[in-house]
């Protein structure tokens, strides 16, 4: 019994080029294989596909209608082998990824530590950056950001619980200066801002009260773009800095920081993993994600 397969990926790379001598180089055949194999195909069918002349190559009506109804399926069976294939296959690769600044959980060293130990063959080049930019356009697999500036489009995976704001000064500063008692108190105190580059202004700190959002723009004494440096500053008593809590956790512990105006910085969603979507991701990607998926976050 003929096999009613035969020839479909000839009809698709002919259909695609319009050529059957491209075809055949598409396919790694001749003109004459590629010809034959149409031909039998057509045979099988029982009505022509391709209206060939001496110069030019076009669909008949019934080809047109077979090319809508085969390239979805044979696109399919594609993704399918290459999922079994897959199945015996190690991700290997370079594995590109911008990461802003304060996603603590993430850059934090025991996630990525343990991808790696996993998929030793997978070479990662991760980008720490607060700029907003596409990460397809610039080259990357995949970016990490607050999931309220992801784009609609993006795949999002959890990378972190929920995420809170606070204002935090050492117990020196607080001990000279007093705690402000509302975030419009933060006017009257020396502030270390944020900027993501010197052409920026400085970030505008963000509360909430009674329901209703609104911020703050601080005068700042000094800003930078290092979260490090915001720190160090606030832990010397230069003055009152704002930044996400899991970042100065560790300082509230030691008892170098002290965090306040908690009441004004209810949650709000964290930090993703963020991809394009694509009919088929990469291995070394999905490893990634499947990776974060099991590895816990809270």
């Amino acid at each position: 019994m003929a096999d009613d397969f035969e020839g479909i990926s000839v009809f698709l790379a002919v259909a695609e080029t319009r050529n059957f001598r491209v075809a055949g180089e598409r396919l790694g055949v001749t003109r004459s294989a590629v010809s034959q194999a149409l031909q039998r195909l057509e045979d099988r069918i029982g009505v022509a596909l391709v209206q060939r002349t001496t110069r030019s190559v076009r669909l008949t009506e019934a080809g047109e209608l077979f090319l809508g109804l085969v390239r979805p399926a044979a696109r399919d069976t594609l993704e399918a082998v290459q999922a079994v294939r897959d199945m015996q296959a190690r991700p290997t690769g370079l594995l590109k990824i911008a990461v802003s600044s304060i996603a603590e959980r993430f850059i934090s060293g025991p996630l990525l530590t343990a991808f790696m130990a996993a998929y030793p063959e997978v070479k990662l080049d991760v980008t720490i950056t607060d700029e907003e930019f596409d990460i397809v356009e610039e080259g990357f697999d995949a970016g990490v950001r607050l999931g309220e500036v992801i784009e609609q489009d993006m795949i999002a995976v959890p990378v972190s619980p929920e995420q809170r704001h606070c204002a935090v000064a050492s117990p020196q500063y607080l001990a000279r200066h007093g705690a402000p008692g509302h975030p419009r108190d933060l006017l009257d105190h020396v502030c270390i801002g944020w900027r993501p580059r010197p052409d920026a202004a400085p970030y505008r700190w963000e509360f909430t009260e009674n329901g209703r959002d609104f911020d703050i723009a601080v005068d700042p004494a000094m800003t930078t773009n290092d979260m490090g440096m915001m720190i160090r500053m606030a832990r010397s008593g230069a003055g009152i800095t704002f930044g996400m809590f899991e970042t100065f956790e560790p300082y509230f512990a030691s008892g170098e920081l002290v965090p306040f105006l908690e009441d004004y910085c209810p949650p709000f969603g964290g930090f993703y993993l963020y991809y394009p979507r694509r009919h088929r991701q990469p291995l070394k990607l999905r490893a990634l994600v499947d990776h974060i998926r099991t590895f816990r976050v809270d």
